[in-house]
């Protein structure tokens, strides 16, 4: 039983607590101060506080000075698994995120601590446990106003994404990685257009990754409800018990490519239904089984209409920039029929009085076989060039229609330059092309990789004059190929040269600014990067990168 005046110094002691925990938004400052003044109160030796989280053994957060403390008798009183009593040591439970949490703690050697002191300790742990999962709410807060600024601002859909999943793991603490995935509008995948690693430093390797949907996972991807599961050995189970591990089981992708170190052990899925149905759903994992609790899912749920309306953005920038797409290849084609007119003319044009020569020939009986066969030799080396243009402005013409998520480079160079070498062979221009076989696959759709190469082949053939040259390298690099497009001719002007990526920004009579705009931002949309450097008189040096196609459980993505 406490004394009058026990009782007293111990109110006095809350108010001061209380004070100060009212005043402060660091979680951190105010569990420092709670343990300063706790030991003054509790006339202790030293005190620390000590935190368990799922999976790792318990660690000291904030100690008042360097002792040796029992971790594993701490970690036992967060697990409520009932370690023996100890009269040198008082202990009280944290909670945090809705769940234990952690545990102050104090020793002495004498007098021992008694009964009143763990009760005392326990209503300060309270006190300081509700201040805490306050600031947590106000940080959340916090997190959703910064996005919903981010909303207004109209910051580009994909910075968006990754501003809700850092907002998450500030929140949540996740060790593994959250991820937003999109449902294409009549589609029947899911893709993987954001996702943030926290067990490495590395970038993800999987955006662009699709996942089949069947008819047994679509009731959980239509309904409102946030799913937790648990790996137990190699089995997901829900926390609710209901038959929809097979959705743990399709979101799971890390298993196979990255080895039992970024192993997922626990989950939660979150899926994004607006009025058209599902268009996506929200993920983050854990390394450790029951490391995510129901307050993280709650946390989750708080950001979903705000990754709804990021999805419900990108939709709407992605239609704008294909109609900018098919703006620019109209524009394209028509430059490109305006050149290769030329170079059927001349082909034709060679054509003709070969076919007439031949006729005469046949009519007036003065027919040689070494020359028939030599003028049907040219004949032919016309009528290839004619197909190779015409074959190429086709394929280029079709793939406007083709929006795979996967593309050829090698295939996407050879269509460019069906179209474009003729043209550089009559204006005397040098094309080499340098490249090696059995390229990857890259992550860029085939008629978006045959967009840039014209692009950046055209600009180059512009800028040649009589005699230049053109090269074309392609490299593999880890995870992805690096081409360079350079030409020997005219080059930028260096205050030009820092505008080149402006929309609408021109030096051409009757370009339209868009191409090198347009170039960048599908490679940006991918993971891929466009670097130019060049200089007046001495020529110009494009560096594409495009990343690798992604594998979805040992075969390429596909839409």
């Amino acid at each position: 039983m406490l004394s009058p005046s026990r009782e007293l110094e111990f109110l006095k002691f809350l108010d001061t607590l209380g004070q100060y925990l009212r005043a402060t938004h660091d979680p951190r400052k105010a569990l420092t101060f709670a343990l300063r003044e706790g030991r003054t109160f509790f006339e202790a030796e030293s005190g620390c506080i000590a935190v368990a989280e799922a999976g790792k053994d318990a660690r000291v957060l904030i100690a008042l000075r360097r002792d040796d403390w029992d971790l594993a008798h701490i970690g036992q009183f967060i697990r409520h698994t009932r370690p023996p009593v100890r009269s040198d040591v008082v202990l009280a439970p944290i909670r945090r995120r809705g769940a234990a949490w952690g545990a102050m703690a104090f020793r002495r050697a004498s007098p021992p601590f008694g009964h009143d002191d763990g009760r005392l300790l326990a209503r300060v742990t309270a006190v300081v446990s509700d201040a805490i999962q306050s600031m947590d709410r106000e940080r959340m807060l916090e997190v959703r106003d910064r996005i919903d600024r981010r909303i207004m601002e109209l910051l580009h859909p994909k910075d968006l994404f990754y501003q809700i999943l850092d907002g998450l793991r500030s929140l949540t603490h996740y060790d593994h990685s959250s991820a937003l995935l999109i449902r294409e509008r009549g589609e029947d995948t899911l893709r993987l257009v954001a996702e943030q690693i926290a067990w490495t430093k590395a970038r993800s390797r999987h955006i662009g990754l699709t996942l089949p949907i069947d008819a047994e996972l679509e009731p959980a991807l239509a309904s409102a409800e946030i799913y937790g599961f648990d790996r137990d050995g190699d089995v997901w189970r829900s926390w609710t018990g209901k038959p929809v591990a097979r959705l743990a089981e399709l979101l799971d992708y890390n298993r196979d490519h990255d080895g039992a170190h970024a192993r997922e052990s626990a989950m939660l899925c979150a899926p994004l239904v607006a009025r058209d149905g599902t268009i996506g759903l929200l993920k983050v994992a854990s390394r450790h089984p029951g490391r995510l609790t129901p307050f993280d899912a709650e946390l989750v749920d708080r950001f979903r209409s705000q990754a709804a309306v990021a999805i419900q953005n990108l939709t709407r920038t992605e239609s704008l920039q294909a109609r900018m797409l098919t703006a620019e290849r109209k524009h394209a084609m028509a430059d490109l029929a305006r050149t290769v007119s030329h170079d059927v003319n001349n082909a034709l044009g060679a054509m003709l009085p070969l076919i007439q020569q031949m006729q005469a020939d046949l009519q007036n009986g003065r027919m040689e076989r070494a020359v028939y066969l030599d003028d049907l030799d040219q004949v032919q080396k016309s009528v290839q060039a004619c197909r190779r243009i015409f074959g190429g402005m086709l394929s280029f013409a079709r793939g406007g229609a083709r929006r795979s998520h996967h593309g050829e480079v090698s295939p996407a160079l050879e269509t460019t330059l069906a179209v474009l070498k003729d043209g550089m062979q009559r204006r005397g221009i040098d094309l080499v092309v340098d490249t090696v076989d059995d390229l990857p696959p890259v992550a860029c759709g085939q008629s978006d990789l045959e967009q840039v190469f014209l692009n950046l082949l055209t600009n180059a053939r512009e800028a040649s004059s009589q005699g230049g040259r053109v090269t074309v390298q392609v490299e593999p690099q880890p995870e992805r190929i690096a081409i360079t497009i350079a030409d020997s001719g005219c080059g930028i002007a260096s205050e030009n040269l820092a505008r080149v990526f402006e929309p609408f920004f021109t030096t051409k009579p009757n370009g339209n600014g868009l191409g090198l705009s347009i170039c960048r931002s599908i490679l940006w949309e991918v993971g891929g990067t466009l670097n130019v450097q060049s200089e007046v008189a001495k020529g110009t040096r494009v560096l594409v990168t495009v990343p690798w196609a992604p594998l979805v459980r040992g075969h390429l993505a596909t839409s």
